[in-house]
């Protein structure tokens, strides 16, 4: 990303605490936006400070219209514009199907697929004054394959594909473009979490780097880099895209 690229724009990242969250947070402001960062995690805080006042945070569930609501009111209040929305908050769920429950979908799908219809919802009436406007859905790999273990995540992220491609043909004449990543398995606390708690946690971790054929793991930065080329104007004719950001893993 060109340093000034984004100059002027300003962005909202939910899941801003995390590892791709917290990267793209950063990238963006390399790029010369300024930015709204959401999360529930109070460490979200530790966003704040330098970068000349162009980060503000706002702490609050994912799930309820009122946090989209307010993010988009600090976008507003503070820098007087929206030009992104990048949905990244998610939550993954390792378990076979048979052990999982109503609840766990509900409460999973609300925060992968109901958060990014909220926020998509706040932002929209927003977005396009400025000219081109994006939105970025942090989908996955696991809304593409047949991964087993993955049932209520992998439905999370089958609805926020749909969800990127539907918004992008309704607002395209709008100026408004609309994608999705599709990354693979990626070295943060979202997927080593879950791992940990396996009997060989290296070995499996070993071996899903081997099930992508570049041979490990995606950094961070790396799903930020693709997440803000989509939000910048060098995307300016891709939209209702899902961009596969896996280390070949869906075409092995």
């Amino acid at each position: 990303m060109t340093t000034g690229e984004l100059d002027g724009r300003v962005a909202i990242v939910t899941g801003a605490a995390g590892g791709v969250g917290r990267a793209v947070v950063s990238a963006l402001l390399d790029a010369g936006a300024s930015v709204v960062a959401e999360d529930i995690d109070p460490r979200l805080a530790d966003l704040v400070g330098g970068h000349d006042g162009r980060v503000v945070t706002a702490l609050g569930d994912v799930t309820d219209l009122r946090t989209a609501d307010e993010a988009v009111g600090l976008a507003l209040d503070r820098f007087g514009r929206l030009d992104i929305l990048v949905n990244n908050a998610g939550r993954f769920l390792l378990k076979p199907l048979a052990e999982c429950s109503g609840d766990e979908w509900d409460e999973f799908m609300g925060v992968n697929a109901k958060g990014a219809f909220l926020h998509t919802l706040a932002a929209l009436p927003h977005l396009g004054a400025g000219g081109d406007s994006a939105i970025v859905n942090v989908a996955s790999i696991s809304g593409v394959l047949g991964l087993t273990n993955q049932a209520i995540y992998s439905a999370t992220k089958g609805a926020l594909i749909q969800l990127t491609r539907v918004t992008a043909v309704e607002y395209a004449r709008r100026g408004i473009r609309v994608n999705a990543v599709a990354p693979g398995a990626i070295d943060t606390p979202l997927l080593m979490n879950p791992l940990s708690e396996l009997p060989d946690t290296a070995a499996v971790v070993a071996r899903i780097a081997d099930d992508h054929p570049i041979g490990r793991l995606a950094e961070p930065s790396e799903i930020a880099d693709v997440i803000v080329f989509l939000a910048s104007p060098r995307a300016s004719f891709v939209t209702g895209s899902v961009m596969m950001v896996d280390g070949g893993r869906s075409v092995a």
